[in-house]
């Protein structure tokens, strides 16, 4: 049945030739026509763009990004997102089919505001799963107290209602990463579920802006302080 209501996609492009076509072509193949790609691109100078001309689809919207880091690069895709749910897309990895669909009937059972569903990690090519399960490797749950002392929310693995956008912006620059920043604003304004469906292969390559390691204690402990002062400010 042909939904009643349009979704957006919000990705973050920055030199993704290497992979950008495959996971555009992944996601286009699940979208409606009312849907939106809305690609905020912070100054590629490989062929991420032409690539992305190249596939000539009407729902994928190019914009010019802030050139200010990954952060607000998603930021500046966000706020031109006008779908009822939005989805978060990295350049680089592969949505699995109907990752889409199992997304949207879990809005609509859950009746939740913020979703973070499973994925499996791939090498660069996705010839070997490196990690079969990001919630088992990261213990992934739901949970404020829990999230800000190890973050489980994985911005290519989660989707909102857009409702949620008068919270999450602005992103504030000296926080670590949007992903948990998200996160957090959804379960302080709403509703958050972890769904335990594998739904994209998380790409992991040597030009991954995320890191899956920790930083040095100070570090983490300075990141967790500056995280903890702007949640708290949000109203």
């Amino acid at each position: 049945m042909k939904r009643d209501y349009f979704i957006s996609v919000a990705m973050a492009t920055y030199n993704g030739e290497k992979y950008i076509k495959e996971q555009l072509e992944s996601i286009l193949l699940q979208l409606e026509n009312q849907d939106e790609v809305i690609v905020s691109d912070d100054g590629s100078t490989d062929h991420t763009l032409k690539i992305i001309e190249s596939l000539n689809d009407q729902r994928i919207k190019i914009l010019k990004g802030p050139r200010n880091g990954v952060k607000q690069n998603f930021a500046h895709a966000l706020s031109f997102c006008k779908g009822k749910y939005i989805f978060l897309s990295d350049q680089d990895d592969i949505w699995l089919e109907n990752k889409v669909k199992h997304v949207l009937t879990c809005f609509e059972e859950k009746k939740c505001d913020c979703i973070t569903h499973n994925c499996d990690v791939v090498n660069s090519n996705h010839s070997e799963v490196l990690i079969e399960s990001f919630f088992d490797y990261r213990k992934s749950t739901p949970g404020i107290l829990s999230n800000i002392y190890k973050n489980k929310y994985l911005g290519c693995c989660m989707a909102f209602k857009n409702e949620m956008l008068k919270s999450i912006l602005p992103i504030p620059n000296s926080i670590e990463m949007h992903d948990q920043w998200i996160g957090l604003i959804c379960e302080k304004f709403g509703t958050s579920i972890f769904l335990d469906k594998k739904l994209i292969h998380y790409r992991r390559h040597d030009d991954n802006v995320s890191q899956m390691k920790h930083y040095p204690l100070l570090k983490m402990i300075k990141n967790r302080v500056v995280l903890i002062q702007q949640f708290i400010k949000r109203r």
